[in-house]
């Protein structure tokens, strides 16, 4: 039987499996793909929190439901994806590199070139599902700074272990990590 984690979030409960990320870590597995309830639950309380901003930016592929989400609750008319590899439609891309807790191999962010320009001295939120070590909140930071945007806001559903102590990060609930 797996161990699984309660999380509430307002009201709504989700039990997430716990899964080893190596020897001495276990993280509860969250994964808003495909839970349109949670998505619906969670973007108005998260949009709430949020100074106001230009544009929503967020890293394919699990934050992209929550900001569509967002970005219809806050009433804006689009939102920026961070890809992860050059597209062969992309001009003049803007790139930087990233290492994940949940990846194993290093990671490219990429913007169009037009997105980039979209973004250029422009208030930005940035958006992820769930923020642990930091490092791809920081990549997509320093991604949009070398697009000439504002970064007003940093937000995830969740911040899991320590990130749960910055002052700099806005979420809803904490997610402990669990070692083994």
């Amino acid at each position: 039987m797996t161990e699984t984690y309660k999380l509430t979030i307002s009201g709504l409960e989700r039990e997430l499996p716990i899964v080893e990320v190596d020897d001495h870590l276990s993280i509860a597995s969250f994964v808003i793909l495909g839970d349109t309830e949670l998505v619906c639950h969670v973007a108005p309380l998260l949009a709430e929190k949020l100074p106001p901003v230009d544009y929503i930016v967020t890293a394919e592929a699990k934050g992209i439901p929550l900001i569509h989400e967002l970005t219809k609750v806050m009433g804006k008319k689009e939102y920026i994806i961070a890809r992860k590899s050059v597209k062969a439609y992309m001009e003049d891309p803007v790139i930087n590199r990233v290492n994940s807790i949940t990846t194993s191999d290093e990671q490219l962010l990429c913007l169009d070139g037009k997105d980039a320009k979209l973004l250029k001295g422009k208030k930005v939120a940035i958006i992820d599902d769930v923020i642990s070590t930091g490092e791809s909140i920081r990549a997509l930071e320093e991604l949009v700074h070398q697009a000439g945007a504002i970064v007003e806001a940093k937000a995830a559903i969740l911040a899991e272990g320590d990130a749960a102590d910055r002052d700099d990060l806005i979420f809803l609930e904490k997610l402990p990590v669990f070692t083994n």
